[in-house]
Parts: C-alpha cells; structure tokens; sequence
C-alpha cells in the first residue's frame, strides 16, 4: 500500500497553526490488523485513522504507534475532514470497534471545520489507591486538586482517568514517568490521563499524557473532551450547555477543541474543531 495515500492532518488547529496531527487513510477495504498497526507505527502520530466504505457509512479502525484503541476524537476529525475533502461536506456515519458515531466535515477556505457526536459517557469516583498511585505518577498532593471537581474515570469512547488541579501552573509544569505511566494506564484500563485546570465555567486548559500508545503527551484529545464533557454533566457543572478547551499550549501546539454537552444522562456529546492539512 502506497504510504502517499495517507493525508496527514492536524485536528483542533488553533487556526493554521497547532492542532494535533493524525493519519488518515480512506481504502476500498481495510488493510490487516498487523498492516494497520505497522503503518501506524511508520506514520508515527498519536492516531492514524483507516477507513472503508460499510453499508451506509464507513467502517473506521484507529491505531496508536503501539496499541489498536476503540476510539479516538482527533483522529474522527481528521477523518471528517478527509471525508469533506474527498467526498464533499455533510454527515458521515462512523462504525467503530463497538458501536457507531457520526461526524460532519465542512471545507472552510484553507481549514475544514468538523464535528463529531461521542460514543454515550459517563463517570464514576476514582478507587483511592488508583487516585495515590496518579498522585505520586505526577508528584501531585490531594491539596494540588481542585475540590470542586473531585477525580473520575470517565467514559467517551475509551476510559480516561481526570484530575483537575486548583492552578494554571500545576498544570504547567506536569511531568512524568512514561514507562511508570504506561504500566500504570495497562493495569487499569486507562487509555489518558486526563490533567484540566479549570480558568472558568467554561473555560479549560488540558494537558493528556498518552503513554499506554507510546506517546508521552497528546496536544489535543477529542476523547478525553468528550468525557470530560459527560464528567462535568453528570457533576452538574454550570457549564452553560458548551465548553472551550485549550491544550497542547504547554508543548508548543496550541489546539482548540469546543465541547457541547447536553443534560441527558449518559448522552453523547458534540466536539468541535477546525483541522488543516500538514503538507
């Protein structure tokens, strides 16, 4: 397979710049697993997303340098963008590992603009040896945490532990052990960590390390946006229906990813962005 059919796109670009960068392969069929994988390990992004037409939409696998994930945001993104590109603007169903999802792609001028409705979420409390062990991970104390918004593992698509801390520059100067990370994420299930400092309401900043895929930080996760949305719905955030989240800054790729979150328990939710090809 001629690797020049891969579009390489940045997803949540903070205009023409930033943005997380993901492969997007669209193929009559799908390659194997081990191809899959072995592709995304040479493209060597966060994601790389491989699509085929299936029934009415399309069948959509997404591979980490070293592990399959069942979902990713960025990647859907890119994917709608890809999607709009080649096909023209409008609806695209999305049949995941488990279950199906739509994204909408738009071409804007330079940019594209895509949203996407999440797999449904949920939350539920941290067990407290899990919460010690994330602690001691980033060389965090319970008083770095901010005690409106305890720790969750939240459901959007993939499991995503989150820990919002009471300062910007907590945040900041996060750092961490990326074997210790990993084998921490493989023992529980966690596919990021989700670290969110909230400036207002509605108003986040993001940092999402990523080290179960051999990626020591992601600048910008559509994922974890989606459960952090379905986390502050169920703790009945005054969210005000939508979100703003900035990540990526703190790395030098400042993303912009906006979240719209209904009140339905359990409910998808919308995540929105702008996405430019890499060239």
């Amino acid at each position: 397979m001629e690797h020049q059919t891969i579009k390489r796109i940045a997803a949540f670009s903070d205009g023409g710049q930033g943005g997380n960068p993901a492969g997007v392969l669209i193929a009559e069929t799908l390659p194997g697993e081990a191809e899959m994988q072995r592709i995304a390990a040479e493209v060597g992004y966060s994601e790389t997303a491989f699509l085929a037409p299936h029934e009415d939409g399309w069948r959509v696998r997404y591979f980490a340098p070293e592990i399959e994930v069942p979902f990713c945001g960025h990647a859907t993104i890119a994917a709608g963008a890809a999607l709009a590109e080649q096909f023209g603007g409008g609806r695209y169903r999305l049949y995941l590992n488990n279950g199906d999802i739509s994204v909408e792609g738009e071409i804007q001028q330079s940019l594209a603009a895509a949203s996407l409705q999440s797999p449904p979420t949920r939350s539920e409390p941290v067990p407290e040896a899990l919460l010690a062990e994330a602690l001691a991970l980033f060389g965090w104390h319970e008083s770095d945490l901010d005690t409106r918004l305890p720790p969750a593992m939240a459901y959007g698509g993939a499991s995503h532990l989150i820990l919002p801390v009471r300062h910007r520059a907590t945040l900041k100067a996060m750092q961490y052990d990326q074997a210790q990370g990993k084998a921490l994420m493989e023992a529980h299930g966690i596919t990021t960590f989700c670290l969110v400092h909230a400036e207002s309401p509605t108003r986040f900043h993001a940092r999402n390390p990523f080290a179960i895929g051999g990626v020591y930080e992601d600048p910008a996760t559509g994922a974890a946006a989606a459960a952090l949305g379905g986390y502050l719905r169920d703790r009945q955030w005054p969210h005000h229906g939508e979100v703003e989240i900035i990540q990526g800054e703190d790395m030098g790729a400042r993303s912009l990813l906006r979240i719209q979150i209904s009140d339905q328990p359990g409910g998808s939710i919308r995540v929105s962005g702008t996405a430019r090809t890499i060239s």
